[in-house]
């Protein structure tokens, strides 16, 4: 939560003045207030797919936590913070400066309550009534609906529907998930992965259109040197946004847990990793730039056409160079981890090929794996006397929230 939500507002702050002061030395760029405090949230949103294949879950858990769940919560707090941006009253910014925090938490808050009672009720109609029962169809189709419903309710009442789906499906995982069946399970996460891999890829096909499209080049009118010039302040904003807050917030951490002999602290290797997980941009920030820099996807301005293309162009680079920088990155600062994450990865692909007369089986093996896998990290961590609010969270849960709505307590074997 420090790295997704505060860091994107130290981020944001960093980019937004950045820009302010550098853009201005360009005359032909000659943007608005709520354009430069966009900018900032655009190029906030991190993108951490690349990280997230060379890390291992097993060898560096805290790591691959912490880059997972500040992806996760970026997107979500850059979208709403975006959103907010838009409903600033530039004419009185001076006077209502606070007004941004405010639409921010009312946004935040309420995205989060609808998703949340939208994964509540549908955990309540799978355990308690019996529609859907017994019936892997009827379930998954309960479970993709809603959180369809839970999006669409947000973009209808104009909330966050990346926030609300967000936290839809949190509250499905650790409710409704435990009242279907083990093949409507399998079956799930397996869709949902397809689903989000046919998303992004044909996301990344569409920047690559639209980066060769010459209507927009033209629009531009700018040199080379020009053109160079707003690429690299823009990489080095990210580049500085990104460092001011993981460093620092990793030392408060590392403060508050100081006390603690079971939390691992977050070493100055794991920083440098987090810090260049974060550096690339993805789908998100183009989402948002075409929202702010164009009507429907089309733009007559040229001003508007470059902001386009500035946005492409970072987000085409930051994937290629960082990206492919990140496997060797790894490498270097953690060798011992990053030969087990290869070895057990090689393995994981090679192992069910070789028997290829029961494909079936070696598909349901190899989720049963995944899933008992996650089925000990959890227990572990439900077991670790922590007495923090978590700990009082599960007390509550056990006591009121699991009877009613389902799964497991916490302390059953097969939490």
């Amino acid at each position: 939560m420090l790295f997704g939500v505060i860091g994107v507002f130290i981020s944001a702050s960093i980019i937004t003045c950045g820009s302010w002061w550098l853009f201005p030395k360009l005359n032909f760029l000659d943007l608005t207030v709520r354009d430069y405090l966009a900018l900032g949230t655009i190029f906030s949103s991190t993108d951490t797919v690349c990280t997230l294949q060379v890390l291992s879950q097993d060898d560096t858990p805290l790591l691959y936590s912490l880059v997972f769940g500040e992806g996760v919560v970026n997107d979500a707090t850059s979208v709403v913070l975006f959103n907010a941006v838009q409903k600033i009253d530039v004419s009185k910014l001076d006077s209502r400066t606070l007004r941004v925090v405010g639409d921010f938490l009312y946004l935040f808050s309420t995205s989060t309550a609808l998703g949340v009672v939208a994964g509540l009720i549908t955990a309540y109609i799978l355990k308690a009534l019996s529609f859907g029962r017994h019936s892997s169809v009827r379930e998954i189709s309960m479970m993709m609906l809603m959180a369809y419903l839970s999006y669409m309710l947000a973009e209808l009442f104009e909330l966050s529907g990346i926030l609300t789906v967000f936290f839809c499906g949190i509250s499905m995982s650790h409710y409704a998930w435990h009242n279907v069946t083990e093949i409507s399970r399998i079956t799930t996460r397996h869709v949902f992965a397809t689903m989000s891999f046919i998303a992004e890829t044909f996301i990344f096909l569409y920047v690559g259109m639209d980066a060769l499209d010459m209507s927009k080049w033209r629009m531009t009118e700018l040199g080379i040197v020009n053109l160079m010039g707003i690429y690299s302040g823009l990489i080095f904003l990210i580049l500085l946004g990104r460092a001011a807050f993981v460093f620092p917030l990793s030392a408060l951490a590392n403060y508050m847990n100081r006390r603690s002999e079971e939390t691992p602290s977050i070493t100055f290797k794991h920083q440098i990793i987090i810090w260049w997980a974060g550096l690339m941009r993805g789908a998100v920030s183009i989402a948002l730039a075409f929202k702010q820099f164009t009507y429907s996807g089309v733009t007559s301005d040229p001003i508007n056409a470059t902001m386009i293309t500035n946005t492409i162009i970072v987000v085409l680079f930051t994937t290629l160079v960082f990206g492919c920088l990140t496997k060797p990155l790894i490498r270097y600062l953690l060798p011992h981890h990053a030969t087990r994450a290869t070895t057990s990865h090689e393995e994981e692909t090679t192992g069910p090929v070789e028997d290829m007369n029961l494909p079936l089986l070696s598909f349901e093996e190899s989720a049963a794996t995944n899933i008992s896998r996650a089925k000990e990290s959890l227990s572990m961590l439900i077991e670790s006397p922590v007495y923090t609010i978590h700990y009082y969270w599960r007390k509550f849960d056990d006591a009121y929230m699991r009877p009613i709505f389902g799964g497991p307590r916490a302390n059953n074997s097969d939490c």
